[in-house]
């Protein structure tokens, strides 16, 4: 009976450690799985655009890069680009040549520690940085009615945050979270990620305090950031909002799928 006592408690005392070191892993190596950042800093070449690279600096006395072309009419519209885990600016030569069509500027952000930014990415860091490239677009003379906040995936985090500091012409989410704890939480159900999780990106708390026009697109095949999170977020806005369901379409595929024409027909209302 004894042993029987002694290897349950060794099985149970065995569990109990390797749930403590899975708890452990995932809290010490919890930044570098929410952020990938590229290091390169070239500006993409994309024809018929004429992207220039930026330096934009913090309060707290980063260096960040940012890619930015002007609006074709000095009173034209400018988007205000926050981007997703990775970064990706250099793979996103498709909104930049849609914008540029349409004569929208564009300002795309490098968070710090990525594409030449110095730092290191921290969800307070990364929320000064879109507080500086909103500022450093009203020191070029833009106005806060002619900037467009449009946040995808990750960005969703400070476009929504920036939205609850700052007037603007409207905030875009494309492909947002509630909160970047409730996907983190929804992949790992046995772990208490709110309690561990230090980068939270709690949209559904923020999206409150948003008094401004909020379009909210998602594709409903999300394979990263599920489609109920945009449903939800949706839910929790305030007036006047309007939510567009993109049928079939993943994270990463509704450029190509025409979101720039929802765009442009929402900012004409």
């Amino acid at each position: 009976m004894k042993w029987i006592m002694r290897t349950a408690l060794t099985l149970l005392l065995t569990v109990v450690l390797a749930y403590a070191g899975v708890c452990a892993y995932l809290y010490i190596k919890q930044r570098d799985m929410l952020y990938i950042p590229p290091k390169e800093v070239t500006a993409p070449k994309v024809e018929g655009v004429a992207i220039s690279v930026v330096k934009i600096t913090t309060p707290d006395h980063e260096t960040l890069n940012g890619w930015f072309t002007p609006p074709v009419k000095k009173d034209g519209l400018v988007f205000l680009y926050l981007p997703g885990q990775g970064g990706g600016l250099d793979m996103q030569a498709g909104r930049y040549k849609r914008m540029a069509a349409k004569g929208v500027g564009f300002l795309s952000l490098a968070y710090r520690g990525f594409f030449g930014s110095t730092g290191k990415p921290t969800e307070d860091g990364i929320l000064t940085d879109g507080l500086a490239a909103y500022d450093w677009l009203i020191q070029q003379g833009y106005k806060p009615e002619q900037i467009v906040l449009h946040g995808h995936s990750l960005g969703s985090g400070p476009a929504t945050y920036i939205a609850t500091q700052r007037n603007a012409r409207g905030l875009i989410l494309e492909a947002p979270f509630t909160a970047a704890s409730d996907v983190a939480q929804e992949r790992y159900p046995y772990v208490p990620v709110g309690f561990l999780m230090k980068d939270k990106f709690a949209n559904r708390e923020r999206i409150r305090d948003v008094h401004m026009p909020v379009l909210i697109v998602h594709g409903d095949r999300d394979s990263v950031v599920p489609y109920r999170h945009g449903e939800r977020l949706f839910a929790l806005a305030n007036e006047p909002k309007t939510f567009k369901r993109m049928a079939g379409e993943d994270h990463s595929t509704l450029t190509r799928a025409g979101v720039y024409d929802v765009y442009w027909k929402w900012l004409e209302r």
